[in-house]
């Protein structure tokens, strides 16, 4: 699988100029197989309230942010994972989806709200799903989620292949435990940060792809960037540690 990260700056309120800013970004790939995006990529993140985030928000069945990202998917034949200001009824969820050229078949909403998303959005109520794509498990995580080894494992022992995990990061060291998980979850994972300022935060960037054995394959800088690489999904089926050691085999589950 070739795999790729997107990393930009959404522009907060004003979707039709975030989709022009992705529309020059996609013109620089030729070919992969899965692209993941960062958090809120329809919407920016800052928001100034409630009622503000409701404002940006769009349902995944009438959106224009996927309209536009399945039509990316039928010219490149790939999929999509995208952070998405989710509307459904009265309520707002700080979501990801997956898509391809035949629409949208992965749907998460982030379990851990970090700060002022706790005024705004409801808490996750999908659980921790796994969704195919040419044969390969992938789960989806979002920003905050990073901070609970829990749900990494618990995708882990579900027998995911990659997770790719949407992010506004702004905590300085976040990126570094990226590497950790995927070493012992024995897994890739792909964390797409996103740029910029709004208002008094800074997103840090550093967009990460790793892979099961903790090896940083590729890592963006603090700019608008994309960064590809090719990955070997079998390996993520190779618990092995050792000869003698079987990461999940060897846990004493007796105890805890």
């Amino acid at each position: 699988m070739k795999l790729s990260t997107l990393q930009f700056a959404p522009v907060l309120g004003d979707l039709n100029q975030t989709i022009d800013r992705l529309e020059k970004l996609f013109h620089s790939i030729r070919e992969t197989d899965l692209i993941v995006l960062p958090e809120l990529a329809n919407s920016g993140y800052n928001f100034e309230s409630k009622e503000q985030a409701f404002a940006l928000a769009e349902e995944v069945k009438e959106s224009q942010f996927i309209q536009f990202l399945q039509k990316k998917c039928e010219h490149l034949d790939c999929a999509i994972a995208t952070g998405f200001c989710e509307r459904e009824g009265e309520k707002l969820y700080n979501s990801s989806v997956l898509l391809d050229k035949n629409g949208v078949f992965g749907h998460y909403r982030k379990l851990h709200l970090f700060m002022n998303e706790k005024a705004i959005f409801e808490k996750g109520d999908l659980g921790l799903p796994i969704f195919q794509y040419q044969g390969i498990k992938i789960g989806m995580l979002v920003c905050f989620d990073w901070m609970f080894p829990e749900v990494w494992r618990k995708l882990a022992l579900q027998s995911v292949d990659l997770i790719v995990h949407p992010s506004n990061l702004v905590l300085p060291y976040a990126q570094s435990v990226i590497p950790s998980y995927a070493l012992v979850n024995r897994i890739f994972i792909a964390t797409a940060n996103r740029t910029g300022k709004e208002g008094e935060l800074e997103f840090t960037g550093q967009s990460i792809i790793a892979n099961p054995k903790g090896e940083v394959m590729k890592r963006a800088a603090q700019k608008e960037e994309i960064i590809e690489c090719e990955i070997d999904i079998q390996q993520a089926r190779n618990k092995m540690i050792t000869p003698l050691n079987d990461a999940f085999e060897d846990r004493r589950t007796d105890i805890y």
